[in-house]
């Protein structure tokens, strides 16, 4: 087999498989900051407007699961060339529309392309390279697959809806694209190995889209509809278990021959990862998600602003991914080793997060974003290593796909509560810090009174500047009900470390002991 990462083409086909993953890092986050913009062209409803991002990431999932059955029938530069200008020219029609319906395909098709690219992509990288190349080439691969959509394209595409469009957004994949297509044009790559053809698993196709769409809807939806007390959130829960269930027998019943191939779980690295997978998930995505929406809702940053405030948390980010690999790749150093440094610098950073006030600027949060973005650093690039390594090139492509479903369900659940968290939160909060306005009280009268004079001395009449002085102090109440919420969500993901890193141990522990258990019995 060639090795085509000692000469010049091989250069370029990495270079061309991190841009491909780019495009998916900017069409993944696009509508994260330009929501409002977009409902506003379209003319969308919130639930209407909901089906974008459900489209996407379910179909972002199905092609994660379904990308192994491709890459068995193709070469995976074929697979990802295609699935890049799949993706490219999605991107190119969505700038020219703004009905909803279209909108809705095109976002469905863009999550599709970008599940298949990231298995492909990654795929090619451990084919194609050397395997003690691998913690510097992953470490790369992670930049544009996980740095980019947690820290690099909110600061870009903030600064894009705030100066231009949030067609621009859509417009900046489609070169992206093509260049990375054109890149992974010009190299060679290895040829796999001829498999045997099997029938492709339609069924279980079917029972995976039908579990993870609905599951989508229930945990991206399930907040605003106040869970299971909406009919639909019940119906959509217990069909999507229902499919989900009958998927997982499905798959027992074909033997490996499907979409899951059960013989990955043999393999105690891979399982100690997956588990792993959606912890990490849930701190990605949880913490990407709550730090930008308090810049927002708290303290009144505009979006460029709000997308800014992760960018050097990204260079923190990067700087642990590459010194992780540096002590995996020069030291020799086990990659298991640097996982408690991570889940303990963010545990650290949620902590810090969590005493953040209404008065905080982003000089009294960067300490804690940048600790964070290196906590992830040293935590992604290790468990990426841990599943893949002593996998085979059979079942190399459906574990990356499954590792990745793992990793994105962990962040819907991780967003779902802790939405759900803040909301009820804000509500609790509300009531108990409303209690203490009593009518009457000396504090609350010199409050009002101030107020009222303040407003007059800026003009107010006695009458007007009264009900404003009233308004204010509601205002000031939900203030800092918010505030509340937020910290507690932010204490929320230091719990949740707290309580899975000496479970994550004492798994890691089973696990070798029962390796050590087989590996004896055999060489009796």
């Amino acid at each position: 087999m060639k090795r085509p990462g000692r000469t010049r083409p091989g250069a370029l086909l990495l270079i061309g498989i991190l841009l491909a993953s780019l495009t998916e890092a900017i069409a993944g986050t696009a509508l994260v900051l330009g929501r409002n913009d977009i409902i506003g062209d379209t003319y969308a409803t919130p639930d209407e407007f909901a089906w974008l991002d459900i489209g996407y990431t379910a179909f972002k999932m199905i092609g994660f699961l379904t990308a192994s059955g491709l890459l068995a029938r193709f070469a995976p530069r074929k697979v990802i060339v295609g699935a890049t200008l799949v993706m490219g020219l999605a991107c190119t029609m969505a700038v020219f529309s703004t009905r909803l319906e279209l909108l809705v395909s095109l976002r469905i098709v863009q999550g599709f392309a970008g599940g298949t690219l990231l298995v492909a992509g990654q795929m090619l990288i451990f084919r194609a390279y050397r395997r003690t190349l691998q913690p510097l080439l992953q470490a790369l691969f992670a930049i544009g697959a996980v740095v980019a959509s947690a820290t690099l394209t909110p600061a870009l595409q903030g600064w894009l809806v705030d100066s231009q469009s949030w067609r621009w957004i859509f417009l900046s994949v489609v070169p992206l694209a093509l260049t990375a297509s054109g890149l992974m044009l010009l190299t060679d790559s290895p040829t796999p190995a001829k498999a045997s053809q099997r029938p492709f698993d339609w069924l279980g196709a079917a029972l995976s889209a039908t579990a993870l769409l609905c599951l989508t809807y229930v945990l991206s939806q399930g907040e605003r509809w106040d869970w299971f007390e909406e009919p639909r959130i019940v119906c959509l829960t217990l069909i999507g278990s229902a499919a989900l269930l009958g998927f997982l027998g499905q798959q027992l019943l074909t033997n490996g021959r499907g979409l899951l191939d059960f013989s990955l779980f043999s393999s105690s690295d891979f399982s100690f990862a997956f588990i792993v997978s959606f912890i990490a998930g849930a701190a990605l995505f949880g913490s990407a998600y709550l730090i930008p929406a308090f810049a927002l809702s708290v303290l009144g940053f505009t979006l460029t602003d709000a997308g800014l405030l992760l960018l050097p948390s990204g260079a923190c980010f990067v700087g642990a991914l590459l010194i992780s690999a540096y002590l995996m790749q020069a030291r020799r150093v086990a990659p298991f080793a640097t996982v408690p440094f991570g889940i303990l610098m963010i545990m650290i950073a949620m902590w810090m997060l969590s005493g953040s006030t209404s008065e905080s600027g982003s000089q009294d949060m960067m300490a804690a974003i940048l600790l964070r973005g290196l906590g992830l650093g040293f935590l992604f690039l290790s468990i990426t290593l841990i599943a893949f390594t002593q996998l085979n090139s059979r079942n190399l492509a459906a574990g990356i796909g499954l590792f990745n479903t793992g990793r994105q369900l962990g962040g819907l659940i991780g967003v779902a509560g802790l939405q759900t968290l803040i909301e009820h939160g804000h509500a609790a909060n509300a009531v108990i810090l409303g209690t203490g306005v009593t009518p009457g009280t000396p504090a609350l009268i010199e409050r009002l009174t101030g107020t009222t004079a303040l407003l007059m001395g800026k003009g107010m009449d006695t009458a007007t500047a009264g009900r404003a002085a009233i308004d204010l102090l509601g205002r000031t109440v939900s203030g800092q009900s918010t505030v509340i919420a937020f910290d507690s969500a932010f204490m929320a993901v230091t719990l949740l470390f707290a309580l899975a890193a000496p479970m994550l141990v004492a798994i890691k522990i089973a696990f070798a002991r029962h390796a050590k258990g087989s590996a004896a019995s055999m060489h009796r």
